[in-house]
C-alpha cells in the first residue's frame, strides 16, 4: 500500500468521508458489540489518536499494542490479544477489508472452534482457500473459496500455542481436519485493501 501507507495505517485510510475501521466500529456498534479490541502495530499510535476510547460511537474501544515487536501476523495478534478478550468466543474483522456483510452479536459456535465467513475468489486469489459443503470448512473440495478476513473464534483454538509471529492458517486447517470449523458463503460485496488500485476500486464505487 506504499507510499498511501507510509504516514498512515492502513485501517485509517479513508473510503467517502470516513477511514476504513470507522466503517467497522459503526456496524459492529449498530449490531450490538459494546467492546472493541483493535490491534495496533505499524503507525499505530495514530489509531488510538484518531479514534479515542470509541464513546462517540457508543462502545468501548481497547488497544493492544504490537509496536514494539512489529507486526505478529493474524494468529499472533490474537494470542497477544486473549487476556484482553476473555473465555467467551469472539469476533474478529480485518481491518484492512469492507464488506456488506452483516455482523451479528448473538452468534453461538457451539461446540466449534471457529465460524468463517467465505468469500468468491478475487482476480488476486482465484485458487481460493478453503472449500465449503453444508456448513462445514474443508481444506480442500471442488470449489474452494476466498476467507474474507472474518471469523468468530473459541479462545480454546489458540489455548496451546506461543507467543510471537504466526499466520492463522495453519491453526484453521488442522481444526478442519478434526472437523470444528463451520462457516457461510457471503456472495455480496467485498473488498479486500490490499493495493492503492483495490482501494481506489472500493473508493470508485461511492462516486456519484
Amino acid at each position: 500500500m506504499r507510499p498511501l501507507t507510509d504516514t498512515l495505517p492502513k485501517p485509517l485510510l479513508h473510503v467517502k468521508d470516513k477511514p476504513l475501521i470507522v466503517w467497522h466500529i459503526e456496524k459492529l456498534a449498530l449490531a450490538g458489540f459494546e467492546e472493541i479490541i483493535i490491534n495496533i502495530a505499524h503507525l499505530g499510535y495514530k489509531i488510538p489518536q484518531a479514534l479515542g476510547d470509541g464513546s462517540q460511537w457508543g462502545v468501548k474501544l481497547i488497544y493492544s499494542d504490537e509496536q514494539e515487536e512489529g507486526a505478529l501476523e493474524s494468529a499472533g495478534g490474537i494470542i497477544k490479544a486473549l487476556p484482553l478478550l476473555g473465555e467467551e468466543s469472539f469476533l474478529v474483522v480485518n481491518g484492512d477489508i469492507w464488506s456488506d456483510y452483516e455482523f451479528d452479536s448473538s452468534f453461538e459456535l457451539g461446540d466449534d472452534l471457529a465460524h468463517l465467513i467465505l468469500v468468491p475468489n478475487p482476480e488476486h486469489n482465484l485458487k481460493g482457500d478453503f472449500a465449503l459443503k453444508e456448513g462445514r470448512v474443508l481444506n480442500e473440495g471442488e470449489e474452494k473459496y476466498t476467507f474474507s478476513g472474518i471469523g468468530c473464534y473459541n479462545p480454546t483454538l489458540f489455548k496451546d500455542e506461543s507467543y510471537g509471529r504466526q499466520t492463522l492458517a495453519p491453526l484453521l486447517r488442522k481444526a478442519i481436519v478434526n472437523n470444528r470449523i463451520s462457516g457461510a458463503l457471503h456472495v455480496s460485496e467485498w473488498y479486500d485493501i490490499g493495493t492503492p488500485q483495490r482501494l481506489e476500486e472500493l473508493r470508485s464505487r461511492f462516486d456519484d
